[in-house]
């Protein structure tokens, strides 16, 4: 019993631990012109949107082998178009977050030497700084990356519960009074990349024994975290900047920048300040080491090449170069990046291809023994309009910014 209990609490986590990083930075500008409630309403339905998504996609995994990934999920049910696909994806998606959080990072890099020498650091130094320090602990391998990631995620939570607790009397009521649903929707694509974990599913059922109702309680319990704690991030954020006026959230939407830029400019207490922006240090990071470190994996298992020698050199090059000066070239690249990321890369292969794998093993292969989410063809097909719809508003945003 204990282990579990143990497992389950472990398991919860790593869901969690997935989905929340440097999107969530993003989460206040996207929705700011929506208002808190209906950002919250958004939160919920993304919320049930990935969670029923991640219980099909635990319907597949209990269909294929142990350590099955979803290329070779989509290989196995869709042949090799559905493989070309899902790789073709897995790359978009992979380097659309790379590039938003090199983006990101070297912005701290420069905020952080300004407030500290009132110097202006170049945008290709400061870029060329967080790749330069964080780069080659990816290089050395998981180890580092995973005792690394164990000091920021330590920072990580030490920042945000400090921030919650002494940035809530900062809190302007008239603030969060905006409510425009529609506004809510069209912030879709940053909100799906925000509570993406899917990823994780094969690996967390492998560790949980293939344990169906301990997987489904970590779903719904690990997805569930993220959103509560979205929600009280929500409610700081736009309850101490405004929407409109200088500084404004909807001018860092413009910009193309994250949360915490404008953040100094409405809080008084200089240790609140350093707090919001060390949990944007700590959740940039852990995640740019998190996902470099899964796209060198990806990229070693794709090619089949080894991840030593001059094959690792090649692989961190090809990993670290083209976000670099993608983000070079678009200094306010960090939304648009992660809109990309969320409205195509996650939409498609986290959410639509989950729907399309059980469709044809449910009602072409024949596979019936592990149903995870009731509601048969009606229910799969609601969830694919749903990822249409959101397609459909990035569509629009970027036929028209």
């Amino acid at each position: 019993m204990a282990h579990r209990i143990y497992s389950f609490f472990n398991g919860t986590l790593l869901v969690a631990g997935t989905a929340i990083g440097a999107g969530m930075l993003a989460l206040p500008v996207a929705t700011c012109l929506a208002g808190f409630l209906p950002a919250c309403i958004v939160y919920g339905i993304c919320w049930l949107f990935m969670a029923a998504t991640g219980l099909l996609l635990l319907e597949v995994c209990l269909w294929m082998p142990e350590d099955a990934n979803i290329v070779s999920m989509a290989s196995h049910l869709l042949g090799p178009a559905g493989k070309m696909v899902s790789w073709v994806l897995y790359l978009f998606l992979f380097y659309c977050l790379m590039i938003a959080y090199t983006s990101g990072g070297g912005g701290f890099i420069k905020a952080l030497v300004s407030s500290l020498t009132q110097y202006s650091l170049p945008h290709w130094t400061a870029l060329l700084l967080f790749v330069g320090i964080f780069s080659p602990v990816v290089h050395l391998g998981a180890r580092f990356v995973d005792r690394a990631n164990s000091i920021l995620m330590i920072g990580l939570i030490v920042t945000y519960v400090g921030f919650v607790v002494l940035g809530w009397k900062h809190i302007i009521p008239t603030n969060l009074q905006t409510a425009d649903l529609w506004q809510g929707m069209v912030a879709l694509p940053i909100v799906f990349s925000a509570f993406s974990y899917q990823g994780i599913i094969p690996s967390l059922t492998t560790y949980l024994r293939r344990n169906t109702a301990l997987v489904k309680r970590a779903i719904w319990f690990g997805t569930a975290l993220p959103l509560v704690i979205y929600i009280i991030w929500e409610g700081l954020i736009l309850g101490i900047i405004p929407v409109r006026g200088e500084h404004g959230l909807f001018l860092a939407k413009e910009m193309g920048v994250s949360a915490i830029d404008p953040l100094k400019y409405f809080l008084s207490s200089s240790l609140v300040t350093s707090l919001g922006q060390g949990f944007a240090f700590f959740a940039l990071t852990s995640s740019f080491l998190g996902v470099s470190l899964g796209l060198i994996d990806f990229l070693a298992d794709g090619f089949k090449i080894s991840k030593t020698g001059m094959n690792k050199w090649f692989l961190s090059l090809a990993v670290f170069t083209p976000p670099f000066f993608i983000a070079l070239g678009n200094p306010a690249i960090f939304l648009s990046a992660l809109t990309y990321a969320g409205g195509i890369g996650c939409a498609l292969l986290l959410g639509l291809l989950p729907v399309v794998m059980v469709w044809v093993g449910r009602y072409h292969k024949g596979y019936r023994g592990h149903v995870q989410l009731l509601g048969g063809k009606p229910f799969l097909i609601l969830l694919a309009l749903f990822v249409l719809f959101e397609l459909l508003i990035e569509l629009k945003h970027t036929s028209y910014g």
